[in-house]
């Protein structure tokens, strides 16, 4: 797909001039933002447990989805201009999402995301670690941070890793950043759809009993022990930890928690026999088996061109995991404790392209665009931020990435006021809300 910028659309801010005007809002606006996110992060009872990051690499187009604006004129609404009415009265979605519009009353629409960058790397950085790009130092994604915390920190002993990413890791930055490879997500691979889906390395043979599978460790201990130096090497006391993590999944009965055919039929179908369907399926499992973060990663969202063909095709797809996954959450007593939130990089632009080659398109938007957040402490059927006719510009209450993650890594019960472990030694917060050197309005605190 053809990522060039095209013509019309507003240079980004360059991260100077956003950084000048986060200094001047933390003198007004945005310091009373500051000041209610301090309050709020005086609260340490955890409210969640675990999340479910429902990423749309690619960014989803937000008056396509969750910020419809049908009196704006074909123009930007293009051939979708009949938006479903909820069941929370006042709030609308698109009309291809009948099924979501079912379950606002579960969410909180945030539409009035914003940040500084158009470019895919960037804008995936900047909305997976809450902070701008920084020269000399990547920081971890909040999936990392959160494996940090909840997982190795908090003494986790769940025989799943901490952060298991369903079914590819987020890809284009490295998520672990400073925190190092330990705390990369987990990927399942393969397809979750497929009949005959098995996890990437968890495969045991089945003529391999699990005495035989421990008998064959042990010689492989053995093996490479007749070709270890007489000191111990750091790399190989690494790859031992790895092995074991390894053999421990293997062997225990966490790989049940990946075999979908345990599920019912009928709630498979519900959640769609699709990949992003399944995946949403397989998330809740790992939350059920403790897992503190998980990631769903569904792409095919950089609609440069033909953008509405693509939504008829997406959008059914996107409903029917969506809408089942905070539906079996809640019937199962879980979304209280389980954090659900929905975005991509960025939103698309509010105007159709429709010359060619576009026709119909729409093309990286990061000024303004929509999220949702369900379930861990999250009041549902709200609506915090609002965009101007058109889509075009947060009107009110603008939400920075450093804003949404902040508040999730409160209700985690991770403070985001702490510290990381720098690798040199140096300070580095959990948020850069902790700094007040950048724009904010502040935590959502009205939802929250």
């Amino acid at each position: 797909m053809d990522d060039r910028q095209p013509m019309g659309v507003r240079p980004d801010p360059s991260r100077r001039d956003f950084l000048r005007v986060g200094s001047l809002s933390v003198s007004a606006m945005a310091l009373s933002g500051l000041l209610k996110g301090r309050a709020v992060a005086q609260d340490k009872q955890p409210k969640a447990r675990s999340v479910i990051q429902l990423w749309m690499w690619g960014g989803p187009p937000h008056l396509d989805t969750f910020d419809p604006k049908p009196d704006a004129g074909e123009d930007y609404s293009g051939p979708l201009r009949r938006p479903a009415s909820t069941n929370v009265a006042g709030i609308r979605i698109s009309e291809l999402l009948p099924l979501m519009a079912q379950q606002a009353d579960k969410y909180a629409l945030l539409r009035g995301m914003t940040h500084p960058s158009g470019g895919h790397e960037t804008a995936a950085y900047i909305v997976q670690t809450g902070t701008l790009p920084a020269a000399d130092l990547v920081y971890p994604s909040i999936g990392a941070v959160i494996s940090l915390k909840k997982g190795f920190e908090a003494g986790y002993k769940g025989t799943l890793p901490p952060y298991v990413s369903i079914p590819s890791s987020l890809g284009r930055f490295d998520e672990s950043g400073f925190l190092g490879a330990d705390y990369r997500a987990f990927a399942t691979g393969g397809d979750p759809n497929s009949r005959d889906f098995t996890v990437q390395g968890l495969q045991q043979p089945r003529s391999v009993s699990d005495e035989r599978l421990a008998d064959r460790r042990e010689l492989l201990k053995l093996v490479d022990n007749l070709d270890r130096r007489t000191e111990v090497d750091p790399a190989y006391a690494t790859l031992d930890s790895y092995q074991q993590k390894a053999y421990a999944m293997i062997t225990s009965g966490a790989k049940k928690a990946f075999d979908l055919s345990t599920e019912k039929e009928e709630l498979r179908n519900r959640y769609g026999r699709n990949s992003f369907g399944q995946s949403c399926l397989l998330a809740r499992r790992m939350v059920e088996n403790g897992v503190p973060f998980v990631t769903v990663n569904m792409g095919g969202w950089d609609t440069h061109s033909r953008n509405f063909e693509a939504m008829r095709r997406m959008l059914p797809v996107l409903d029917g995991g969506f809408a089942t996954l905070l539906a079996d959450l809640a019937e199962r007593g879980l979304l209280e404790s389980t954090i659900v939130v929905w975005y991509g990089e960025f939103g698309r632009t509010p105007k159709v392209a429709i010359e060619p080659p576009w026709e119909g398109g729409r093309h990286h938007f990061p000024n303004a665009f929509s999220a949702v957040v369900a379930g861990g402490g999250f009041k549902g059927g709200n609506v915090v931020g609002v965009t101007d006719r058109t889509g075009d510009r947060v009107a009110s209450r603008p939400i920075y990435p450093w804003d949404l993650s902040a508040s999730i890594y409160k209700l985690m019960g991770v403070d985001p006021w702490g510290k990381l472990p720098h690798p040199r030694g140096c300070v580095a917060y959990v948020s850069p809300l902790a700094t007040g050197e950048v724009a904010t309005g502040g935590m959502l605190a009205e939802i929250m």
